[in-house]
């Protein structure tokens, strides 16, 4: 017999929640916190599927749709309290910046490569590198932010790019904003497919074995990471030859849109269920 939609749906949201509470479990989120998160969450989303059907949204209607008292859908309309950007600002500037040294012909050397750049003075030097591509953050502070994600190391008073995927490996904080940001996009994108007809999908697909020996999956690990970061950058050189100015009259309005890539390894006895 099949099993109903609602079993079906509770056994996916465990796959989700089991590495979910691993990450909070670790970094000392108690239950209690994650369940104000969920009720906020739910609430939110009430509200915005109301605005998408066109009906007029109220705590009631709120009410009926999450299940949760009106009293508590009140106070958490009232209660809201801004998620700090500042981790998302940063994470998204160091990628322009390093989008922009890969792809700006203004930063590259005679080869065509990500030139070593003074770090200032010069026309092509770091700090014109950061002003034109990171908005307001200092280049003192962007050079911090891009050494301590192993991404540049300074030589002889020039930084070098010497990693070209932007990986925080010293704040656990834009770590953390990664999870978020990360999971959520791909959770959105599962989502629209539910829902969508087939010819208004987005790209989801995956590739998988469960039979693959230690040393082949160190042999893959290498290769998907090798093809992975080519096929990024020439992604990332396609949008950047295609951004629009929105503070032009008259411009298109502009579009987020982003392709995700990700490795899993896992011995067989700690597969997701």
């Amino acid at each position: 017999m099949d099993m109903p939609i609602h079993d079906i749906l509770a056994a996916a949201v465990l796959r989700i929640l089991r590495p979910l509470a691993r990450v909070l479990l670790s970094h000392g989120m108690a239950y209690g916190a994650f369940a104000e998160l969920a009720r906020r969450a739910f609430a939110d989303e009430g509200f915005a599927l109301a605005a998408r059907s066109g009906k007029r949204a109220t705590v009631s209607s709120v009410s009926a749709l999450t299940g949760m008292t009106r009293k508590e859908i009140s106070r958490l309309r009232e209660d809201d309290a801004p998620v700090s950007a500042g981790a998302s600002q940063r994470y998204n500037r160091a990628i322009r910046v390093i989008s922009g040294w890969v792809n700006d012909t203004d930063f590259h050397d005679a080869a065509g490569q990500p030139a070593a750049l003074p770090l200032e003075g010069a026309e092509a030097s770091f700090a014109e590198l950061t002003r034109r591509y990171s908005g307001d953050v200092p280049a003192a502070a962007m050079l911090a932010i891009l050494e301590a994600s192993a991404n540049v190391q300074v030589h002889e008073g020039r930084a070098l790019l010497v990693e070209r995927a932007y990986i925080p490996m010293a704040t656990s904080l834009e770590k953390l904003n990664i999870l978020g940001r990360d999971v959520g996009e791909l959770v959105y994108t599962i989502g629209h497919n539910l829902e969508a007809p087939a010819t208004d999908r987005f790209f989801q697909r995956k590739v998988s074995n469960a039979s693959i020996g230690g040393a082949a999956a160190a042999e893959f690990r290498a290769l998907s990471n090798r093809k992975s970061q080519a096929l990024l950058e020439d992604y990332n050189a396609w949008l950047n030859q295609h951004q629009v100015d929105d503070t032009t009259e008259g411009a298109e309005a502009p579009r987020y849109v982003a392709v995700g890539i990700y490795y899993i390894e896992l011995p067989e006895q700690e597969q997701l269920p």
